[in-house]
């Protein structure tokens, strides 16, 4: 996990800024990498604390939504397979209907919370510096600059990353992992732990299957050889095809 690849970052490296009160940076680098390939049992150690601690406050974290009825999704997704973009057109769609609120993950800039800051909707941008995901901490803090009222929905678009935010559980009540169809058929069974913590599979970008080499249902044995359970949508951000179903669930997972 993270305190062995070598992606963790200090907590002063982490920004969280709430959107129209822009705050400022950390100054140079202030992480550090530490390393000890002699010790496996003390590494392992390690991780088995921070796991333990992360799991803690997401419980937290999960009781708050759950006693404000604020579905929380946690989107995960390699880059490039169209989470901000699937964002943008889920707001718009959902009209005013819910109130929804957005928490965005990127290593740095404030580019996608740019975004959807323009949909009008409440977004606190994470950048996590060298850290390759969020955390339940790096949530609960975000939560400090939302105000999120009772039945709604919070999007939490986690780092792009396939590996290290399959771990860390975020207080969500599902994760969601977008895969596109330029990626290749074949990454529920490279990524088998990110399909397995998933609830939801989001295929995107189904406008261009007609140029490119990927077959939807081989994808969909792939990833439920991996977790039987999952739900599939099939969709383009780009076109709005299958978007329907998409915001309908969510309507209908805030009303149950």
């Amino acid at each position: 996990m993270c305190n062995t690849c070598g992606c963790s970052s200090s907590a002063d490296a982490i920004t969280i800024t709430k959107m129209g009160k822009q705050e400022p940076g950390p100054s140079g680098h202030g992480h550090h990498h530490h390393h000890d390939h002699h010790h496996n049992q003390r590494v392992l150690q390690v991780e088995q604390e921070v796991l333990s601690a992360n799991n803690q406050l997401a419980e937290q974290n999960r009781h708050y939504f759950q006693s404000k009825n604020i579905l929380a999704l946690n989107l995960v997704s390699s880059p490039g397979s169209g989470k901000t973009t699937i964002l943008e057109r889920t707001v718009g769609m959902l009209g005013g209907d819910l109130p929804v609120a957005v928490i965005e993950g990127d290593q740095q800039t404030l580019l996608d919370a740019e975004r959807i800051e323009a949909t009008g909707v409440p977004v606190v941008q994470v950048n996590t510096g060298a850290g390759c995901h969020l955390d339940a901490d790096m949530v609960h803090r975000a939560l400090h600059k939302l105000s999120l009222p009772e039945r709604s929905i919070l999007l939490i678009e986690n780092v792009g990353n396939l590996v290290c935010p399959a771990m860390f559980d975020l207080g969500e009540a599902a994760k969601v992992v977008i895969i596109s169809v330029t990626e290749g058929e074949d990454k529920p069974l490279k990524y088998p732990a990110m399909f397995d913590a998933a609830d939801i599979c989001l295929i995107n970008k189904i406008d261009l299957l007609p140029y490119v080499n990927f077959d939807v249902e081989r994808c969909k044995q792939y990833a439920l050889r991996v977790n039987h359970d999952l739900t599939f949508f099939e969709l383009s951000a780009t076109s709005g095809a299958g978007l329907e179903n998409w915001v309908e669930w969510l309507r209908q997972r805030v009303n149950t």
